[in-house]
């Protein structure tokens, strides 16, 4: 790292030069090639992945997504002569623009009585795009849209909802990204007080995500990438990225003020800080890259780009920003620290301030201080026992979006389930399947639940067939998904009897609740793989076997925390319409995956970081107290910065109003919170305090055994021990010296 570090140093043009070149490249070519983003949900071998199979190999038309166009008048009819005659000319409009397939108007198909309401206030018609919603460009889609909502006028109303209307764009408005960038930037200056070295964070993780952007872009072509990858990657990859150049600018600001030149400063914070947060992002990698267990393609690609991005950001902290440290020079500390060190010369950096009385007050009172964090931690964390997984359809979005009117005015006009309507599919054999098909309908149409069945619809050659159930419920419901478990478990095992019938199940609310029951059975292992991997590694490094166990329940209990406000949030919907956020629904069922994940790496950052400091301590004095102490003091104030500015990029990104990345943003958000300034700075140094020396203790047969890893080498260990020695004695010192005040203040006159 040291030898890296001075590359980058001496070439300094030159590792800015490849930096940008890498950006500019990666970028040109992504935007040439174009975005390739997948939202399918489709899991191979569940019961919805089969319906969607044979429905695809019986009727090839029936392949593209589907959408609706919404009319509504209050007043009136819309089988009025002026309201016909616009939206007849409208739905031909939409039919020929490119991609359209087909659309199914109310006031020509011989079924069109059924896509107008009972009170004659509400229409719709159904428009079949040539592809899947995940494949169809966004520029079609925004022409259907711009072409439908044109025909508003007085007392006409009209609307447009579907999956390909949801699907996420490449492009867009950055407002997320600037507030949150510029926030940071207020924290670094307030930290730093200097202008150029508040700079240099914002610079590299911009930089690192910008490239980051770019390949999730050219990843698309390769391999599935969810439309919210890209936005999952740069929201991490922010907070990460400043955090990391945070903590390495901060330890290049220590050593310019102990005297080293800008060189030997800037190579010592990455031949020591600079491992630290390889060590932490190399963990957060592998946490990501941990969802490839679950053999989820959908999922695959959301690692894989989340894991790019940490490891650009990463890469970007230990080569470009020593460059950009050596460019600005001692600019690094402020005026006001650059006269003082021309002064007065080097001086050992002491712990002062609030951070040192806070720690001294954690020691003196830790059962009273852990008690209280335990309970903050557990009141937020009781939503969680009431999380409802599932997918929010656009009864979710916020109420100004088209979507969401269109799905209200459908709810209205027709019944909430014609939303998300169930699709039974099957192979047909005789004359007896047909038979028991024709019975089905009957069958379906007295079954709890069900609002309308429509009849057996046959391919050419007769072999496949369909029939579509319209729930009396909206497709998030619980309901709904209950009815899917009674069709499959009763009413369709039932009607097979004594047939080749296999009636498959499909539909959004079954594939989602398939790709659900999934994730949520495969869970266990990944959650145990993750923790599990996360505690060897700290095992390794501290040599203690307490440390591991304290930080998978720390990890535990931030990712219980989070849900619990995300269930509140979210689910409850305490907040969710006042944020622009729709009203409340059911928890994605990828968020647990990806959260532990995320969450996992996140909390790790801050333990190295808390950890090694400690650890420093304790192996050079012996005593627990004092390591606590000192580590803490020494520590948190960097923490807590860090915690701040990834806080502030987390909760930016609610304002883009996408109500997945809001969730990502609000739970990682409210982990870091709880981690930096409930478990870090507080529940782990009293817990610490309260166990003594139990803390550091290994077996000795295990120390025998066990490889001998070091964040930071053993040469700039050795610096920092006897540079922690100085400091040590300076502030036995000053600890003295109050100690002699307050005899002399407390003796009586």
């Amino acid at each position: 790292m040291a030898a890296l570090a001075r590359w980058c140093v001496r070439h300094r043009l030159v590792a800015v030069l490849l930096w940008l070149l890498a950006l500019g490249g990666i970028s040109v070519a992504a935007a040439v090639v174009g975005p390739a983003y997948s939202n399918d949900y489709e899991v191979p071998g569940t019961e919805s992945g089969r319906a969607t199979q044979l429905l695809r190999e019986g009727f090839p038309g029936l392949g593209g997504d589907s959408d609706t166009v919404v009319w509504h008048t209050p007043s009136g009819t819309v089988r009025a002569v002026d309201v016909e005659q616009t939206m007849t000319r409208t739905l031909d409009r939409i039919e020929t623009l490119p991609g359209v397939s087909s659309v199914t108007s109310p006031y020509k198909e011989a079924r069109g009585a059924s896509q107008i309401s009972r009170d004659g206030h509400t229409a719709y018609a159904t428009v079949t795009f040539a592809r899947p919603a995940q494949d169809i460009p966004e520029a079609q889609t925004k022409a259907v849209v711009t072409a439908a909502r044109g025909a508003q006028g007085d007392g006409l109303e009209v609307e447009v909802g579907g999956s390909a209307v949801t699907v996420p764009g490449a492009s867009g408005g950055h407002v997320a990204e600037i507030v949150g960038v510029a926030v940071a930037g207020v924290v670094l200056l307030l930290a730093f007080g200097s202008l150029a070295a508040s700079l240099l964070p914002l610079a590299t993780a911009l930089v690192g995500v910008g490239t980051a952007y770019g390949a999730i872009e050219l990843l698309g072509h390769a391999m599935t990438v969810a439309g919210f990858a890209p936005m999952l990657g740069m929201l991490v990859g922010l907070g990460v990225g400043i955090d990391y150049a945070l903590f390495i600018v901060t330890r290049h600001r220590r050593g310019l003020k102990r005297g080293l030149s800008v060189t030997e400063a800037a190579t010592d914070a990455v031949a020591t800080t600079g491992r630290a947060v390889v060590f932490a992002g190399a963990t957060v990698c592998i946490a990501l890259l941990g969802m490839l267990i679950l053999r989820l393609s959908f999922l695959n690609g959301v690692a894989v780009a989340a894991a790019s991005t940490v490891a650009l950001t990463v890469a970007a902290s230990v080569t470009l920003l020593p460059a950009l440290l050596s460019f600005i020079g001692p600019r690094a500390l402020s005026g006001r620290e650059r006269r003082r060190l021309a002064e007065h010369g080097p001086e050992p950096v002491l712990p002062t301030g609030f951070a040192a009385r806070w720690s001294a007050f954690v020691e003196r009172h830790p059962k009273l201080l852990g008690g209280l964090a335990l309970a903050v931690i557990t009141v937020l964390a009781l939503p969680t026992f009431s999380l409802h997984l599932g997918t929010s359809d656009q009864g979710n979005d916020p109420k100004s979006s088209t979507t969401r009117k269109a799905y209200d005015l459908v709810a209205e006009g027709f019944g909430p389930g014609v939303n998300g309507p169930l699709t039974l599919v099957t192979r047909v054999d005789g004359a007896e399947d047909r038979l028991a098909l024709d019975n089905l309908g009957t069958t379906l149409r007295g079954t709890q639940d069900v609002a309308a069945v429509t009849p057996v619809t046959y391919n050419t050659g007769g072999t496949t067939a369909y029939l579509t159930v319209v729930p009396d419920s909206a497709p998030q419901s619980q309901r709904t998904s209950d009815l899917v478990d009674r069709l499959r478990t009763g009413v369709l095992p039932r009607a097979e009897t004594g047939t080749t019938l296999d009636v498959q199940v499909g539909g959004v609310t079954a594939g989602y609740d398939d790709f659900a029951d999934v994730i949520v059975g495969r869970l266990p292992l990944f959650v145990g793989v993750v923790i599990g991997f996360g505690c060897v590694l700290l095992l390794l490094a501290f040599r203690s076997v307490g440390i591991p166990l304290k930080a998978a329940a720390m990890n535990v209990a931030a990712v219980a925390a989070a849900f619990g406000v995300v269930v509140a949030i979210f689910q409850w919907g305490w907040g969710s319409e006042f944020l622009g956020l729709g009203r409340a629904g059911p928890i994605e069922p990828f968020l647990p995956v990806i959260m532990v994940s995320v969450l996992f790496g996140l909390s790790m950052d801050y333990q190295v970081f808390l950890l090694t400091r400690m650890y420093e301590e304790w192996l050079e004095t012996g005593d627990n107290r004092r390591a606590v102490r000192i580590g803490l003091a020494e520590t948190s104030r960097v923490i807590n910065s860090a915690a701040i500015i990834m806080i502030s990029v987390f909760l930016a990104f609610v304002l883009g109003g996408d109500r997945v990345i809001a969730m990502f943003g609000i739970a990682l958000a409210a982990a870091v919170a709880l981690d930096a300034f409930v478990l870090r700075t507080l529940l782990v140094p009293a817990l610490m305090h309260l166990l003594g020396r139990a803390n550091w203790w290994l077996p000795r047969r295990l120390d025998r055994v066990l490889p001998r890893i070091s964040i930071e080498p053993p040469e700039c260990r050795a610096a920092q021990q006897r540079l922690s020695g100085v400091v040590a004695a300076v502030a036995r010192g000053q600890e003295r010296h109050a100690e002699q005040r307050r005899d002399v203040r407390d003796t009586p006159a």
